[in-house]
């Protein structure tokens, strides 16, 4: 019954008082027990996780027990790939359910005059889709906490991320105050007690900061790899407490009895950073998140994968991607398989939440229900495009970073250099280590590929949106 009806009922002398308070009451009971009935969603997404990372991918010496939980009670789908080989690209690809070169983010967000060297905007416009804010409007509380980087701390005038569709946040890199990275979990536990205390459903980004430089130790977590060299003890350690504290996330779910309606994932923005020749450790500052160590104590590793961070090649794309949601997904299962990419998650998401995606919308992801859920494993029928400015000819010292142009089409996948003068061929099904270049051998399936790609560009805009310029710009 509408609000004008009621409103009727309300007007008419016929109807007695207490008919009309219980029946407003059972409209209300209904709409709070069909709120309390949406599945709450949980996406925990990584700083530089490689792949190989956890203990449950066979790291000999890294332990993650709290997400290998994730892995135990769910599944673990080996075949996921971020949208960039770098963190504002790859974050913005999940915000909009849409490839990042269509709002031209093609690298990480800094200072607005590196920006506009590199022919990007200096945030991620406001008017872009947005995930949160299309769960908002389907009934959900939303919540950010952890890093943020659709923007930067050195841009202040840069849209906060309240003006994205979330109802409270907590975040570093972005414009005003930075929240500690320490805080995330904290934050998240107090936003999920609230929800659940409103009987609403909830959306947590809990963006976590491990393992990005500068690396935060913390003495208890030093001293459980203390026998260990000290670059592997301070990478270790991280990991550790971002394992810690995503346990305690894990945790209150149980404490309040609403795991079995929690949609839980996590995965990681893009592979593990490595420097590109050993040098001597050292601390640095960074004013987003304070001093730590710095790259030389990278240790990631990306399970045999080709490349690291800034790489389109699997190492610096192909990520962890653990989901749990009792009941509904399988429980210590390991899909090899299926081909999920990160502008999935916006469109997956609106379906398990039953958000409407707004009118002329179109994502240039699927919605992956029946895969996550096991009832599909079909082939994907839209092909997956990746764009990053990488050096040609390779660095010497980094050999698999000179791909800037991808397309996965099937179980093809076709790199480019910048100009379209060199390309690769893998059949990604078969040689996700992309150790087998095919072009030779399979000249009209590159042909094919090649005439896509170029239309793909050819939609890309020329320049950035410049209502997305802060005025720092010169």
């Amino acid at each position: 019954m509408n609000l004008v009806k009621l409103s009727e009922l309300r007007e008419s002398t016929w109807m007695p008082k207490m008919l009309l308070s219980c029946f407003a009451a059972t409209i209300f009971l209904s709409a709070t027990a069909a709120a309390a009935q949406k599945p709450n969603i949980l996406f925990i997404f990584s700083d530089d996780w490689g792949w190989g990372d956890l203990s449950c991918h066979g790291h000999p010496y890294i332990k993650t027990p709290n997400i290998d939980r994730i892995a135990k009670e769910g599944t673990d789908f080996q075949r996921f790939t971020v949208a960039s080989g770098v963190c504002s690209p790859s974050r913005a690809a999940v915000m909009t359910g849409q490839f990042p070169a269509r709002y031209s983010i093609d690298g990480h967000f800094a200072w607005p005059d590196d920006n506009a060297r590199r022919g990007m905007p200096d945030w991620l416009s406001p008017q872009a889709p947005s995930m949160p804010r299309m769960l908002q409007k389907a009934g959900y509380a939303t919540a950010h906490f952890g890093k943020w980087h659709l923007a930067n701390n050195m841009i202040p005038d840069s849209p906060l991320p309240s003006e994205y569709g979330y109802d409270t946040y907590g975040a570093f890199n972005c414009a005003g105050e930075q929240m500690p990275v320490h805080e995330d979990a904290q934050n998240a536990v107090d936003f999920i007690e609230k929800s659940n205390a409103e009987r609403k459903p909830f959306f947590i980004n809990l963006w976590i900061h491990e393992p990005h430089t500068p690396f935060h130790t913390v003495p208890k977590y030093r001293w459980r790899f203390k026998d260990l060299p000290e670059e592997d003890n301070i990478y270790a350690s991280v990991l550790s407490h971002a394992d810690d504290r995503i346990g305690q996330v894990l945790d209150k779910l149980d404490e309040l009895g609403i795991a079995k309606n929690t949609l839980v994932i996590f995965s990681s923005d893009n592979g593990p950073a490595r420097a590109s020749q050993p040098g001597k450790l050292g601390l640095f500052h960074d004013t987003a998140t304070g001093s730590g160590y710095g790259l030389n104590a990278a240790k990631g590793v990306t399970g045999g994968r080709k490349g690291f961070k800034g790489s389109l090649f699997e190492g610096g794309i192909g990520v962890p991607f653990l989901v749990r949601w009792p009941s509904k997904v399988a429980v210590g299962a390991i899909d090899e398989t299926s081909l999920i990419s990160a502008v999935d998650l916006l469109p997956t998401f609106c379906q398990i939440a039953g958000a409407d995606l707004p009118k002329g919308y179109k994502p240039d992801g699927l919605s992956q229900v029946d895969v996550l859920m096991g009832k599909a494993k079909t082939k994907r029928h839209k092909p997956l495009y990746w764009k990053i400015n990488a050096a040609w000819p390779a660095d010497k010292k980094k050999p698999d970073h000179w791909v800037s142009y991808v397309i996965v089409d099937q179980q093809w996948k076709l790199v480019s250099n910048k100009s379209g003068s060199y390309h690769e061929l893998y059949d990604i099904s078969s040689d996700p280590y992309e150790e087998h270049d095919l072009k030779l051998t399979h000249a009209a399936v590159v042909a094919q590929l090649k005439q896509k790609l170029s239309k793909w560009k050819s939609s890309l805009p020329s320049k950035p949106d410049n209502s997305c310029f802060s005025r720092h710009r010169k």
